[in-house]
């Protein structure tokens, strides 16, 4: 059986009962679509953090590698402020909205 058949089949018996039995609104479609999104930025921005961490580790006083450790420090500090944002900003707007 072709796989693209397969995995159709497989996705409609998954699908199907949640789309007959289940009342789905836009609203609630956007807030786990944006949950998804925010959970796998913060997911990002650990392994951002963890890479970073082992940057300072590899660099052993090297001032080329220091300097990438660096930039990534920052890189890091600003996804996680940015995701922190992103929070506020859906649960703001969400509220704003009644979603």
């Amino acid at each position: 059986m072709n796989k693209k058949i397969l995995f159709l089949l497989l996705l409609s018996l998954i699908a199907l009962p949640t789309a007959i039995f289940a009342q789905v609104t836009l609203g609630s479609m956007a807030a786990a679509a944006m949950n998804a999104v925010i959970t796998a930025a913060g997911y990002i921005v650990v392994i951002m953090w963890v890479v970073t961490g082992i940057l300072f580790l590899i660099s052993m006083g090297d001032p080329s590698k220091l300097s990438a450790a660096k930039i990534g420090l920052i890189a890091a500090v600003a996804g996680t402020v940015i995701v922190i944002i992103a929070q506020f900003a859906t649960d703001f707007v969400g509220g704003i909205f009644g979603i």
